[in-house]
């Protein structure tokens, strides 16, 4: 009996450990936060600059520049950006949008935080009066504009970057009357609608998307800026950034998966350590968000969103393929270790002429580069699955993988922010050819939304869903009856193995609730040249048809026993394993069902369609392997 109690003791134990362990990522683990009047009288830096450079930090990046190959190639590309401003009109609010941009003004805003990212980090190491002259009437256009559109706050969070880092790297050197203008619209314009009449934080403030990154992010760099004006309501906005960033850091969780995509962890995580950097620049500390739960570890998601072909694993409202610059924001973490892999030499080396536009963060980031002092590399795991709110999975080859093997998987639901009815979907690589694909995002939410469409209603019946880029008919994955994966049902990571073959198992009873009575898929690296995707489904009495669906660009050839792909000259076998008596079908989506889908040439889904009436019993396996042929 006292053994029995023992057991059973330590069972109840256990679970205690793991609820907390989970709870660790409900409740967001507080940062310091000491911010308050006296706080920042005492310790906030009283020289400019102090937003991300100080005395100490300039003198090294000037350093770095003579002698650092990197930081005077980028540099460079800094400089042929800060000349082209000069070939455009001073920044206003007649600029026509762009067929692309949304009905705001966040294409101006941020277009100003590119042009002074540019002429003051050129100013700073130069003192060129004519790159001053040019902040200068940028500065006072864009205080000028009657607000900075309160009503969609990442139009004001990116301006008050902007004016924030004019005023700060000039140091003085602007007009009086300018840097009076800037402070004032800095408070009027940018921080005080922050803080609404009726009392409450606006929704951004505690949430847990990208909003709350920049949003916070442009409001510290305001608040540092007018300190000495307005301490009280430079303290109170810095400390609510402070005590709701967490909710922001806590959705990297457990494992730092970025919920919202690649594309979307280098637009909040670039603010969110630029905001690291200006509390270093400005306070000698970042108040601990480098080592919040999982932040850092996000790093490593983000590498292994990079594939050999150069596209990359696209799942949310990402967009298909990286940038061809080195990646700034990854770069920061390669400054705060010392690891070599999140620094991209190579691509920071590239010829200035040569170099696509670059990120609007460059100036910033041109700072931490010139921080990376190199202490090693730690290789990436070929095998890797994080959880959190859109859990995904990877395998990939070794380092020169002569057969540039990669797959991502992913769980989820639509729900998730900027998320999809995708749970279960995956692309696959082989040979440099993407031939399992996510269709991706838009070139722009803007077209769509000028027509009147819900593009971000979440609820089963909205209009996203209606869209083949944004449900499950348009994913490799499974679809139950023709009928949409039910919005709310999460596809959960249940099982995860590493080795020589390794493999996870995604967990798709939610995503298929009323539909049948439960779902499985397994995803195995059954060989170097192959993938084995193992459905396992018990039908319920709502059950009718079960299609299985790749979503491909290839060349489609059916064949018995399951189809051939072809694509850039290069052949994938697709086998039927399990229903080779079934013929794959074909499905054209070029052009896509609606005009406001998203368009790729050739795209297809390729469909094995299982009628409930040729399943014996309750039970059904679908196996399919996609390998070299």
């Amino acid at each position: 009996m006292k053994e029995y109690l023992n057991q059973k003791f330590s069972i109840v134990v256990l679970i205690i450990i793991l609820g907390l362990g989970n709870l660790a990522f409900a409740q967001p683990q507080k940062l310091e936060n000491p911010i308050s009047v006296a706080y920042l009288k005492k310790n906030l830096s009283k020289q400019s600059p102090r937003l991300v450079l100080n005395k100490k930090i300039e003198k090294n990046l000037k350093q770095k520049l003579k002698t650092d190959p990197v930081i005077r190639n980028v540099y460079e590309a800094i400089k042929l950006q800060a000349d082209k401003v000069f070939e455009k009109s001073i920044i206003n609010l007649d600029i026509p949008l762009e067929q692309r941009s949304q009905n705001n003004q966040l294409d101006i805003s941020r277009d100003l935080l590119h042009r002074i990212n540019m002429l003051a980090m050129v100013y700073r190491m130069e003192k060129d009066p004519r790159m001053l002259k040019r902040i200068n009437e940028e500065v006072i256009a864009a205080c000028n504009f009657p607000t900075w559109n309160p009503k969609h706050f990442l139009d004001v969070g990116e301006m008050s970057l902007a004016i924030a880092l004019a005023i700060d790297w000039t140091a003085g050197d602007l007009p009086k009357s300018t840097i009076t203008l800037a402070k004032k619209s800095l408070i009027e314009k940018g921080i005080e609608p922050s803080w609404p009449e009726d009392g409450k934080n606006p929704s951004w403030a505690y949430g847990n998307n990208n909003w709350n990154q920049v949003c916070h992010g442009g409001l510290v760099a305001a608040s540092i800026v007018i300190a000495e004006i307005e301490p009280e309501l430079a303290a109170k906005t810095i400390y609510r950034a402070i005590d709701g960033m967490v909710n922001a850091l806590n959705s990297y969780g457990p494992d730092g998966v970025y919920p919202e995509g690649a594309t979307y962890w280098n637009y909040g995580t670039s603010f969110t350590v630029t905001t690291a950097a200006m509390f270093e620049s400005a306070f000698e500390t970042d108040f601990g968000i480098f080592n919040y739960p999982a932040f850092k570890e996000s790093a490593v998601f983000r590498v292994l969103s990079n594939a050999p072909s150069g596209w990359m694993y696209n799942f949310a409202d990402c967009g298909d393929k990286r940038s061809g610059n080195g990646d700034f924001t990854l770069a920061w973490f390669a400054s705060r270790t010392g690891n070599k892999t999140f620094y991209e030499k190579d691509l920071f080396l590239k010829p200035s002429e040569e170099g696509s536009r670059l990120s609007r963060l460059a100036g910033v980031s041109l700072v931490w580069l010139a921080q990376y002092e190199e202490k090693g590399e730690e290789s990436i795991p070929t095998a890797w699955k994080g959880d959190g709110a859109n859990p995904v999975v990877f395998f990939t080859g070794e380092d020169n993988d002569p057969n540039q093997y990669y797959f991502g998987g992913k769980g989820g639901r639509g729900t998730v922010n900027h998320g999809n009815m995708d749970g279960g979907s995956f692309v696959f690589e082989l040979n440099g050819v993407r031939w399992s694909i996510d269709p991706g995002n838009y070139h722009s939410y803007g077209p769509i939304e000028r027509t009147g469409f819900d593009l971000w209603g979440k609820c089963q019946d909205c209009d996203r869903w209606k869209l083949l880029n944004k449900n499950n008919f348009g994913h490799s994955t499974i679809s139950v009856n023709n009928q949409l994966h039910v919005v709310d049902g999460k596809a959960t990571i249940v099982d995860f193995k590493t080795g020589e073959k390794p493999e996870a198992t995604i967990d798709m009873t939610p995503t298929f609730k009323g539909q049948l009575k439960s779902a499985s898929r397994r995803f195995v690296k059954d060989s170097p040249t192959s993938l084995l995707i193992e459905d396992n489904i018990e039908i319920s009495k709502e059950t009718k048809l079960i299609t299985w669906q790749l979503i491909t660009q290839a060349d489609v050839e059916i064949v018995a026993g399951g189809a051939i792909l072809q694509q850039e000259g290069k052949s994938l076998k697709v086998e039927n394993l399990s229903h080779p008596g079934i013929a794959m079908s074909v499905i054209s989506l070029d052009p896509p069902p609606l005009q406001l889908d998203c368009k790729k040439e050739n795209l297809s889904r390729l469909e094995i369609r299982i009628p409930v009436w040729t399943i014996e019993g309750n039970k059904n396996k679908i196996e399919v392997l996609l390998s070299e042929e």
